[in-house]
């Protein structure tokens, strides 16, 4: 009996997992079809849907396979984030960074709780050149946000704050420290697409390029952050 029930509960972890698989799958051909399709496009239903369906697979990718509710919830923050970026006008745009906001505490609070009591101290140099990078958009990207400026600013120390937790996650996490920091480059691109570079080629290189780091990187925090014990 108990042979039987050990037999049974591995076929469903196994079952969870292939589901989890599934979906980031699909989740990487929407993020492909969005690269290649619609970034940098005008605002339609069908881009809405493909960018915003590519994290929310991953999300329910987390949920199939038992990531921890923070992780899962900083990746449906970030579909919804998705989805009102995808949308024109600055009170989407505030509801996306706001969406954002939120998941970046919910992975840092994540970070956190994986770094364990006590909690592992982040390598005191890549914390600095951190702190140093969020300083710096005082200078160039401040100025250019106008209206926008205090929630960029709050934006910014949020991201940071983010990127610093992950910064004190132990080894074996080390694809999630990865994501993290890919995260915080897909948004330092996507503030120079934004607010600071003009339209032309190098714009659109750019939008493509932090498509790809973003998405990369919420995979990454995903599959980085998944139970040890997992098979």
């Amino acid at each position: 009996m108990a042979d039987r029930r050990r037999s049974g509960m591995e076929g469903m972890a196994v079952l969870a997992w292939a589901s989890a698989g599934a979906l980031t799958a699909a989740g990487a051909v929407l993020a492909l079809v969005y690269g290649a399709v619609f970034a940098g496009g005008p605002a339609t239903a069908a881009r809405s849907a493909v960018k915003t369906g590519s994290v929310l697979a991953l999300a329910l990718a987390g949920v199939a396979a038992g990531a921890p509710g923070l992780v899962v919830a900083g990746l449906a923050l970030g579909a919804a984030g998705d989805f009102f970026l995808s949308r024109p006008g600055t009170r989407a745009f505030l509801a996306g960074m706001a969406a954002f906001a939120a998941g970046h505490l919910a992975y840092g609070a994540a970070f956190l709780a994986a770094a364990g009591p006590p909690l592992g101290a982040a390598p005191l140099l890549p914390a600095l050149i951190l702190v140093a990078l969020a300083l710096s958009t005082e200078v160039w990207l401040a100025p250019r946000t106008g209206a926008l400026r205090w929630p960029v600013r709050g934006y910014v120390a949020v991201i940071t704050l983010m990127a610093l937790a992950a910064l004190a996650l132990p080894a074996p996490r080390w694809p999630a420290l990865l994501g993290a920091l890919l995260f915080l480059v897909s948004d330092l691109l996507l503030a120079l697409d934004l607010f600071v570079l003009p339209d032309g080629r190098l714009k659109r290189a750019i939008g493509r390029a932090l498509w790809a780091a973003y998405w990369s990187g919420q995979a990454l925090i995903l599959w980085g952050m998944m139970p040890p014990a997992a098979p």
